[in-house]
């Protein structure tokens, strides 16, 4: 893989498309899960959920020593399928919410960031998809 293919990552969630888009684009959900690990977190986050609109996050790390915002505007908004996002650095990210047997299959593909190894990029958003659906599962469960 060079470092201009894009990558995916995905994750099978245990709700139906409408659950599973809504615990990914609202702004109090994103801040329970858009972490790559437990020494980080998202303390806040923002949503305007439209073509043209931006969601922005803020991550920091627990201890305080660092953190940076993540953001972007949104190319595609077609709830509950798809979502692209073309981020404040240029790359695209796209989403898409799929139904499947068990729940809804989330696959996200984005253009790699140029300065860290891919693996270590794919590592990282497979990561942040992983809470997310610990998130969304829980969801599910206590709903």
């Amino acid at each position: 893989m060079s470092q201009s293919d894009p990558i995916t990552v995905q994750t099978l969630v245990s709700a139906p498309p409408e659950a599973a888009w809504a615990a990914f684009t609202d702004p109090d959900a994103i801040t329970q899960w858009n972490f790559a690990s437990p020494d980080w977190h998202c303390p806040s986050a923002s949503v305007d959920l439209r073509e043209g609109g931006r969601q922005s996050a803020r991550m920091e790390a627990r201890d305080g020593s660092m953190g940076f915002e993540f953001g972007g505007t949104y190319e595609e908004v077609d709830a509950p399928n798809a979502l692209a996002l073309r981020l404040d650095d240029g790359r695209l990210s796209h989403t898409t919410f799929e139904a499947a047997e068990a729940g809804t299959r989330v696959s996200t593909t984005f253009d790699p960031d140029g300065t860290a190894p891919p693996e270590m990029q794919r590592d990282g958003w497979q990561a942040i998809l992983d809470n997310y659906k610990r998130y969304t599962d829980g969801q599910v469960g206590s709903g």
